[in-house]
């Protein structure tokens, strides 16, 4: 037996409000509730609301010197991380080394009281360097524009609660996007790899250029550079080794302090190789004047003084671009960059939560802010970084704070050593960049989506394919339409289960029950199986309602036609357990001696004892029963 509720079968009306077995789906309007102003700011003004919009003052109370050191060795841990990888991520942008560094101390600050993940240093990122690059084309200009925008983007996201659009993007849409990324980024690092001219903006166009251009290889650039990925990739495997784990007594001192000096070794391996190869850029310029390599050159030094991103720019062909032509020629990015910049720092937070709940829209509002302060010193647009957040977490980050350390360590950088950041190679910082990047390809993701549901490789494929051939933002951009029209496809077609039932007293009748709610894409499709399964048959039909939550208008006339369908060919039709929200609706629209509803099994039996188009096999009880 199907669970009935109690109530009175009647041509559309609702359940009582004194029903205790009713649907609470709908709420009564209580004249007391109501509120003024006041009272409602009041209720909205207490400290938990302030934990939640200042994360700082829920865990700075409980601050303590064991949290503190964690911090401490946290931050400069990531400091040594971030440094290498900000003049590296500012290469993939087309970007000057230095707007790296200028992304890479502001941010921390601000995420130290907006934030609510204690692993994520803000920053540049991978995917957003190669976006920005995509999206401003290396113009300075238009980059720290772009970081205004998408920080404004991102508030307002936040502050209006937009935060279901990331939802939008799937999980195969995702793995698809971010493995063609991570290809996009190698490739754009080969020019400096093997010291030649790339051009063009996907990767084939790219791989066109490297192949058309590969004999005007230089000789020392590559054999350093693929020197710096063995052994940068070496690093990283020795910093993964975990010794005394298989004795039943555990590691010993020894093995704890030899564990944790190779994952130090594992952690510092970008900052180890960058001081290496630009110490030894150095010895070649020093001893001979010129270097067998390409190097970065000289760097500003100093932190950048605070102003107002341009907005205005004058274009190689000394024409002005205003605001407005800015605006049109970052175009879809605008929306795109603080799209995919959000969903990889939630992913991120998720990752790093222990267990904890991810507030994505006091999230967005910290990047928002983030990358609003970060186009006042001249920064293009970041987020948080996965790489990062791993050393954050596995240095014994406790708390945002770490972020002041890493702020500062960068500052220092900016003051005092950009001097020396010129005689670094390039084809060293390619070598960063491209042994970080190969294990952001998603390979190991196509197997468990095979064997789960063959039909999500599609979007996810099409993202893939898309984004190498395309610009970036289209190709994430098509393949969250191709996800969307399965999500449509999925609602406008409804399963169904059929069955032929009979009463206690042998009236025959089909019992049909579709599995969602009814909403425009599907009505038609609902209306014709309906109509299908009940040709040919006289006998009443019943539609169990109960899994049908929500309705509109376009419904409603398909429910009405439906049942002046069965009146017209005299056949019984009556609606089970409707939800008193979705009843209103049919109601509207709904002839009401035609639209039928019970709530109880008893109640059939008296609707088909009252129904003249019906025989019985037994006889029926009395109407006044």
């Amino acid at each position: 037996m199907i669970p009935r509720r109690k109530h009175n079968a009647s041509s559309g009306s609702l359940p009582p409000p004194d029903d205790k077995n009713a649907s609470n789906d709908y709420i009564l309007s209580d004249k007391d509730s109501s509120e003024g102003w006041r009272a409602l700011i009041k209720r909205r003004l207490n400290r938990k609301t302030l934990h939640k919009r200042l994360p700082v003052t829920a865990w700075l109370p409980q601050y303590n010197t064991e949290k503190a050191i964690g911090d401490l060795i946290a931050g400069i841990t990531v400091g040594l991380t971030v440094i290498p990888q900000s003049l590296a991520y500012s290469n993939i942008a087309g970007l000057p080394p230095q707007y790296g560094l200028y992304g890479s101390f502001l941010g921390c600050f601000i995420y130290i009281i907006l934030g609510g993940c204690r692993a994520v240093p803000a920053g540049p990122t991978a995917i957003a360097s190669l976006l920005t690059w995509q999206v401003a084309g290396g113009v300075v200009e238009k980059a720290i524009l772009l970081t205004f925008l998408c920080g404004l983007v991102e508030l307002l996201m936040g502050v209006l609660g937009l935060g279901f659009l990331i939802n939008f993007v799937s999980g195969p849409v995702s793995s698809g996007f971010t493995s063609a990324v991570a290809l996009m980024i190698a490739t754009s690092q080969v020019k400096d790899l093997f010291a030649i001219q790339v051009t063009g903006t996907t990767f084939l166009q790219q791989w066109i250029s490297v192949f058309k251009n590969i004999p005007n290889a230089s000789l020392w650039d590559p054999i350093l550079g693929f020197s710096c990925i063995a052994l940068l990739l070496s690093m990283r495997k020795i910093g993964m080794i975990k010794l005394g784990t298989e004795s039943p007594e555990g590691p010993n001192t020894r093995q704890k302090v030899l564990t944790k000096s190779m994952w130090l070794l594992g952690t510092c391996r970008n900052a180890i190789v960058v001081v290496f190869t630009g110490f030894l850029g150095f010895w070649f310029i020093s001893s001979s004047g010129a270097s067998p390599f390409r190097l970065m050159g000289a760097i500003p030094s100093g932190v950048p003084n605070p102003q107002l991103p341009p907005f205005s720019y004058v274009r190689g062909d000394n024409s002005t671009a205003d605001f407005v032509d800015m605006v049109s020629e970052l175009g879809s990015g605008i929306l795109v960059i603080p799209l995919i910049v959000l969903l990889e720092d939630i992913a991120i937070c998720k990752a790093f939560s222990d267990g904890k709940t991810i507030d994505a829209t006091q999230e967005m509002i910290a990047l928002g802010f983030v990358n609003l302060g970060n186009s006042f010193m001249q920064a293009y647009p970041g987020g948080g970084s996965l790489a990062r957040s791993v050393v954050s977490n596995g240095s014994g980050v406790k708390t945002t704070f770490s972020g002041l350390y890493t702020g500062a360590m960068v500052i220092l950088a900016l003051q005092f050593f950009t001097q020396y950041f010129e005689f670094i190679p390039k084809a060293a910082l390619a070598a960063v960049i491209i042994s970080a990047i190969l294990f952001m390809v998603e390979y190991d993701v196509v197997r468990p989506m095979w064997r789960a549901k063959k039909l999500d490789l599609i979007p996810g494929l099409t993202t893939f394919v898309l984004c190498l051939t395309l610009p970036i933002e289209m190709g994430i951009l098509t393949g969250v339409v191709v996800n969307i029209v399965f999500i449509l496809y999925h609602a406008a077609r409804p399963k169904f289960s059929v069955e032929t039932l009979k009463t206690e007293h042998g009236i025959e009748y089909l019992m049909i029950t579709p599995d969602r709610c009814l909403m425009f894409p599907s009505v038609d499709y609902v209306r014709r199986l309906v109509t299908k399964c009940a040709t040919g048959n006289s006998v009443p039909v019943v539609i169990e309602c109960t899994h049908i939550y929500s309705a509109d208008y376009t419904a409603a006339k398909s429910i009405e036609q439906l049942t002046a369908d069965f009146h017209a060919r005299q056949q019984p039709l009556y609606f089970y357990n409707v939800k008193p929200s979705v009843c209103s609706i049919f109601e509207a629209v709904a002839k009401p001696e035609h639209f039928v509803v019970f709530y109880e099994d008893e109640e059939l039996d008296r609707l088909f004892a009252a129904d003249e188009r019906i025989t019985p096999e037994k006889p029926l009880p009395p109407l006044n029963a």
